[in-house]
């Protein structure tokens, strides 16, 4: 699997990015959309140095599980979503869906960000929406949402979710209307998946 570097500023250690070198991980380019919404609802401004750090952790999650390193993956998540999903069983959820995260290019489309939210552990929360398309046309798409709960600790994995859409669903280059309804998916503007 390749991460698409157009959405990206280049660089060349996407693979030795994490907790560490996450600081040396550019911003996001300009073409991904951002969205940040504070605990009274206000928009606010993202430091370069969380987006980058936010980052780090999204790309370093995602490259394990394409070279399907599941220990290093499963280290990332936080820890009441280990309890919530213990190792073996989460290991063979991921290997149930072998192709997923497996080739192709993988773009962040959207990232989200959420300070304190309601009803959810106090720090700063990014919400990464993908899509991956791969060699064989099929698409996989998803988020993957990361947390830190104070400016100096480290960014962990809360949340993910992904769906494959094969090629037969797909009409250029986008899943079909009844495909749409049922991924938990954000495609880009002028895409809606909930009609």
């Amino acid at each position: 699997m390749a991460i698409d570097l157009r959405p990206w500023l280049p660089f060349a250690a996407l693979a030795l990015v994490g907790s560490t070198a996450a600081a040396q991980v550019p911003p996001l380019g300009p073409g991904v959309e951002r969205v940040a919404t504070g605990p009274d609802g206000a928009p606010f401004n993202v430091g370069a140095a969380d987006e980058s750090a936010a980052m780090g952790r999204f790309a370093a999650y995602t490259m394990a599980l394409a070279k399907r390193d599941y220990a290093s993956a499963y280290a990332m998540l936080r820890l009441s979503f280990q309890a919530a999903n213990p190792r073996l069983e989460w290991e063979m959820n991921l290997r149930k869906r072998a192709v997923l995260w497996a080739d192709g290019t993988l773009r962040v489309l959207r990232v989200s960000w959420y300070a304190d939210p309601a009803g959810q552990p106090p720090g700063l929360y990014a919400a990464f929406d993908f899509r991956g398309d791969r060699s064989d046309r099929t698409m996989h798409c998803g988020y993957v949402v990361v947390h830190r709960t104070a400016p100096d600790a480290e960014w962990t994995v809360v949340r993910t979710d992904t769906s494959e859409v094969p090629p037969e669903l797909i009409e250029d280059g986008v899943p079909k209307a009844d495909v749409l309804r049922q991924l938990p998916c954000y495609l880009g503007k002028g895409i809606a998946t909930a009609f």
